[in-house]
């Protein structure tokens, strides 16, 4: 689904030289992987999902994506690949406060002009258990519930790619079970899915764990049928 090859990106900084955070990056993500994210903090975990998620540019390398080479698309080309392929969810909700939960799902179809919104946002409301909850406000909906309206909205695409960046940072235990819960039955379902974490729970849950260190990645574990390795084993090196 999405190749990464040598991505690097540095950012400049005043009377210094550029600051490196991502170097050489190399990733294959196949449809159907679970891939968590892992990393301290200043590391680049956040550079690289921007630009997985295509709201970034790399510095030098290339990004693929089913076999395309995205690198050089126009903003208005990448707005729609975005809207077509990719959904986000963040540890902020980023819910319109006075906007119903159904109407926050409905958001990114604004922008595809597609059929159906109203039944396709209670659809996706349904698929994460709110169907109870589609007229009440954001103020109204626990912590956990919140975010589950941002997967609705960030499933209502039927996208291919689901990006989470610290999902469960702002749920207290047991809404993070139950989130941790709902990600793994949409990977079941299909849906390719690369989380952001520094919750080992959830990274846990993941078929594969990447670390990105000084802006290096290494592949932690992988219990992919094909990989041959096991769930406890550590596979260090490329992530190809």
């Amino acid at each position: 689904m999405i190749q990464l090859k040598g991505i690097c990106k540095s950012y400049p900084r005043p009377d210094e030289g550029p600051l490196e955070v991502l170097r050489n990056i190399e990733i294959n993500i196949n449809e159907g992987d679970y891939i968590a994210i892992v990393g301290p903090s200043g590391s680049g975990k956040s550079t690289l999902m921007n630009i997985l998620g295509l709201l970034d540019h790399a510095d030098s390398g290339e990004y693929l994506m089913d076999g395309e080479n995205v690198s050089g698309l126009s903003s208005a080309k990448l707005a729609n690949l975005r809207n077509q392929k990719i959904g986000f969810v963040f540890q902020q909700f980023h819910l319109l406060p006075r906007t119903t939960a159904i109407e926050n799902v409905e958001i990114p179809l604004v922008y595809s002009n597609a059929d159906n919104p109203e039944q396709r946002a209670i659809d996706a409301l349904k698929s994460v258990g709110l169907g109870d909850r589609m007229k009440h406000m954001p103020e109204e909906l626990s912590g956990g519930q919140q975010q589950r309206v941002a997967i609705a909205r960030a499933l209502v695409t039927d996208p291919e790619l689901i990006l989470a960046d610290e999902p469960t940072g702002n749920l207290d235990k047991a809404s993070g079970e139950d989130l941790m819960a709902l990600l793994q039955e949409l990977n079941d379902n299909g849906r390719t899915i690369v989380v952001i974490t520094h919750d080992e729970n959830l990274a846990k849950r993941a078929k594969r764990t990447v670390r990105i260190d000084d802006g290096r990645l290494s592949e932690l574990r992988d219990v992919t049928p094909d990989s041959g390795v096991g769930s406890g084993e550590t596979q260090m090196g490329d992530v190809a």
